[in-house]
């Protein structure tokens, strides 16, 4: 039987528009509570080493405010250990970071990285953090994934987003395929599958059918599309996309 499916939504880009002329509006704080309101399961922001978007006052005020799980991406630094560790947000997802990149690219190659993120998986899972690694959808990441005892990972659904954008069926349903086959053979090591970026309510549907992912992280589209419809509109549209793939209607 499938596993309930839970929506994340991601914040950033409300701090991207924020951010492009300064000042206090919109604010990325105030669209977490309408997110919440609208149903979602979590709320999800990316604190990254620039601060391009999220900065450190909203991580500080959404989990003064929030009654869902913060999850809060970043980088496996230093510095966002000891933030993470200070403010012990419900989960940290550990993710690949370039300053040169409009958006995260790819996952985290936790294989070659394997050394260096053990005692950050252990030092965040001691405050008390669930850790998860934002990731490629592999096999053999999926057995380091276990071995660093991380207990959730987040498929990185990008390739599968573009083939599917670009028209290439066979392309797309290949990138689909091993999305599938990594959840599986995750979910039976015993890791919990989530999976994000670049989904759509046109693209989610597929993902959201494969019966080991429990959660979906989004937020460029939603909030794009929140600027001509609302977000709770968005929401509502992804949710009811999300409940047909998984209810196979």
């Amino acid at each position: 039987m499938p596993l309930p499916l839970r929506l994340g939504v991601n914040i950033d880009h409300v701090a991207t528009v924020r951010n492009a002329r300064g000042g206090l509006h919109p604010d990325p704080v105030q669209a977490a509570h309408v997110a919440v309101a609208a149903g979602a399961d979590g709320i999800t922001a990316h604190l990254r080493e620039d601060r391009r978007h999220i900065r450190d006052d909203d991580v500080v005020r959404l989990m003064a405010e929030l009654n869902v799980p913060l999850n809060l991406e970043a980088a496996a630094t230093a510095e966002m250990v000891a933030i993470a560790t200070r403010l012990k947000p419900h989960a940290v997802c550990l993710v690949p970071e370039r300053r040169q990149e409009r958006t995260t690219e790819g996952g985290l190659d936790i294989v070659a990285a394997a050394v260096q993120l053990k005692p950050v998986v252990a030092e965040l899972k001691a405050a008390g953090i669930r850790v998860s690694l934002f990731v490629e959808a592999d096999r053999k990441v999926m057995e380091v994934a276990a071995e660093l005892g991380s207990p959730v990972v987040e498929l990185h659904t990008g390739v599968y987003c573009d083939r599917f954008n670009e028209g290439g069926h066979e392309a797309a349903c290949a990138a689909l395929e091993r999305l599938g086959d990594a959840a599986a053979y995750g979910h039976g090591l015993g890791l919990e599958i989530h999976a994000g970026h670049g989904l759509t309510t046109a693209s989610v549907g597929p993902v959201a059918a494969l019966a080991q992912i429990a959660e979906l992280n989004i937020g460029h589209f939603l909030i794009g599309e929140a600027i001509t419809v609302g977000l709770p509109q968005a929401m509502a549209e992804m949710r009811q996309a999300m409940v047909r793939a998984r209810s196979g209607v």
